[in-house]
């Protein structure tokens, strides 16, 4: 392995170091206005942007959210922490998955934990996904260490003034593929449960008239 190489995969691993999330104690107690949402956002999750350039979440963005029906209203033009949460895991989820499966995962949480007086509610629930997170980065180190060491075993026999990219481009394959699959999984995961509902709600239906029709 050549400096370089070693200079690129401790790059990725640093990068993987960096990565964090927003902890809910970060985030203001009071309701935010739209310029401070956006503000908290941009500061918080800059870490994640690929360049200086790049806007995390913008008011376009946060307005057609909640046009869709995807993030509930504001009371009086103001986001509630419960608004933060759901930005965060829109904002992770966006790039990945459209807005129907965006829906499909997070409806739920919406209608059974937003304002929750419960003991369960979405701080709860966000502490629990992300205290994942640790675990999840520390099994990624690995996995793209030893893709990356199997990515410099290919293309031996290549021209040596080919080899090095080639090799490059082996290990981006590598990551791509593993990512449009875990991609596909999730879909499948979404299209299958989302095939037993209206199964439920058929059966729901039916025993709901059942019930009425009973002396």
């Amino acid at each position: 392995m050549t400096i370089d190489d070693k200079d690129l995969l401790n790059s990725i691993l640093a990068s993987l170091n960096r990565i964090d999330h927003i902890k809910p104690e970060a985030i203001p107690d009071i309701d935010l206005y739209m310029d401070q949402v956006t503000t908290f956002m941009e500061n918080n999750l800059a870490p994640a942007k690929r360049y200086p350039d790049d806007k995390v979440l913008t008011k376009t963005m946060i307005n057609n959210y909640t046009k869709d029906g995807l993030l509930p209203p504001p009371a009086k033009k103001k986001y509630s922490k419960e608004h933060m949460l759901l930005l965060i895991f829109i904002y992770y989820f966006k790039n990945l998955l459209c807005i129907n499966d965006l829906h499909h995962i997070l409806d739920p949480l919406v209608e059974k934990y937003f304002s929750s007086e419960d003991d369960l509610n979405l701080t709860d629930i966000y502490n629990e996904v992300f205290s994942l997170e640790k675990d999840e980065v520390q099994y990624l180190a690995k996995d793209i260490t030893k893709k990356f060491n199997r990515s410099k075993e290919t293309f031996k026999d290549a021209p040596e003034e080919d080899r090095e990219s080639l090799q490059y481009f082996s290990l981006i394959c590598m990551l791509s593929f593993d990512t449009f699959l875990k991609k596909m999984i999730i879909e499948k995961m979404i299209d299958l449960e989302r095939a037993k509902k209206p199964k439920e709600e058929g059966s729901s239906k039916k025993n709901t008239r059942a019930k009425k029709n009973q002396p």
